[in-house]
């Protein structure tokens, strides 16, 4: 194995078509994140309120589910290149509506909670279809390393959008942020229309609607393999994502420091990026179902021993907390690593006339296992305290992923399939 075996597998960048989507989604993804930031900041000024704020993780999260799952529908019902377009299309009106109310000083809190609500909608439908996309882009041996590549961007997003949008808004205000994001978002059209048709498959084509998304639920029920797979994501992420003790964490247990709130919230997305570096072993994994289990277990170990960090720390900022940060790097790197064999499995496992009702079931898995960590960290923290908390959601993780996996051991036992020569051609 050569030097460059070791860092991310750059092949998917050959094919001109996911080269356009991923350079593309560079704007897009610090666009997005420069809004999500914008949007709670800007009602927060508005209303004095934090209930106000709270506001926008239901006007964001309930359209996500309902429309991640029925936009798989139509990503399978419709030709995936019209979808992309009308959604891209949508997320910038969105933005734009956004933008144009902020600069007028027309501002309405419930206006900007439904422009958000929107876009959030347009988005949930465009998320599965790109996916479903990408597995018409490239083949079989280079579906993992497209999720590697194409994770690596949004964490890296994830970590500079914040950072950007916490220098500009005492600067410029909120409306630029919102014209940025619309900005953003013109490559990423261009991106889409530069594809070729991309019709639906199969003898016969469902209409978009709930039969349909009831028929991607029966098909995902028949599949073991990808009903493991994404409850896997669920259990990682329900039990081990300590995100919302992260406040606590630096108020109680570390002495109230800033600048350690600051690297529990970064922490994750740096392990990621890094994992994203050095994810070279990724592309030639064959035994996927044995490394997601293996990466799924070092995250939860990595949890817990962040947990036992915290509890150990004598309410201020020392060796603990370094400790708690560099475990908390380790565990992104590790969920880095088994979310893109995990979005393989299911590129590759699913028929192409199914793509967009699986993708869209699996995004509305990863939307919501974060924020039900949130609930159960959050409720169960009030009577252990964030350390033992911590703690134990990622010995959770760990029991209930070793269980799941011996319950279908052929998961454990799932191979990548032989590299398939028709797939990757489109340009």
């Amino acid at each position: 194995m050569g030097i460059r075996d070791v860092f991310a597998d750059t092949r998917p960048l050959r094919n001109p078509a996911y080269r356009r989507l991923w350079t593309a989604n560079i704007f897009t993804q610090l666009g997005a994140q420069l809004t999500v930031v914008a949007v709670p900041t800007h009602i927060y000024s508005l209303t004095g309120s934090s209930a106000y704020v709270g506001l926008t993780g239901l006007f964001g999260l309930v359209p996500l589910i309902v429309f991640g799952l029925y936009g798989g529908s139509i990503a399978d019902a419709f030709d995936k290149r019209t979808v992309l377009i009308v959604t891209t299309l949508g997320m910038t009106l969105s933005a734009a509506g956004m933008w144009a109310m902020t600069l007028t000083g027309a501002v309405n809190v419930w206006w900007l909670l439904t422009l958000f609500a929107l876009q959030q909608a347009f988005f949930a439908v465009n998320q599965p279809t790109r996916t479903a996309v990408i597995r018409r882009l490239l083949p079989l041996d280079q579906l993992a390393a497209g999720s590697s590549l194409n994770m690596m961007l949004m964490q890296a997003g994830a970590i500079v959008g914040p950072l950007i949008a916490g220098a500009l808004i005492p600067l410029t205000g909120y409306a630029w942020l919102y014209f940025i994001d619309l900005v953003c978002l013109v490559p990423t059209l261009g991106a889409v229309l530069a594809l070729t048709a991309m019709a639906p498959t199969g003898t016969t084509v469902e209409r978009a609607g709930l039969r349909s998304v009831i028929s991607g639920l029966r098909y995902l029920g028949g599949h073991p393999v990808l009903l493991v797979a994404m409850l896997l994501d669920l259990l990682a992420m329900g039990f081990g994502m300590p995100r919302a003790l992260y406040p606590e964490m630096a108020e109680v247990d570390f002495g109230g420091s800033p600048l350690m709130l600051s690297a529990l919230y970064s922490s994750l997305a740096v392990g990621a990026v890094l994992g994203g570096l050095f994810s070279g072993w990724i592309t030639r994994e064959v035994r996927q179902g044995k490394a997601v289990t293996i990466c799924i277990v070092v995250w939860g170990l990595a949890v817990t021993v962040a947990g036992v960090a915290v509890m150990a720390s004598p309410g201020a900022v020392t060796a603990w907390a370094v400790l708690v940060i560099v475990m908390l790097v380790v565990g992104g790197a590790a969920d880095m690593f088994s979310a893109s064999l995990r979005n393989a499995i299911t590129q590759q496992s699913t028929t192409d006339e199914m793509q967009g009702r699986v993708q869209g079931a699996y995004f509305v898995i990863v939307a919501g296992g974060p924020r039900i960590a949130d609930v159960l960290h959050g409720w169960a923290a009030g009577w252990w305290g964030a350390g033992l908390t911590t703690a134990v959601g990622g010995i959770l993780a760990v029991v209930s992923t070793v269980v799941c996996v011996a319950l279908v051991p052929k998961f454990w036992r799932y191979r990548r399939p032989a590299p398939d020569v028709g797939a990757g051609l489109v340009s």
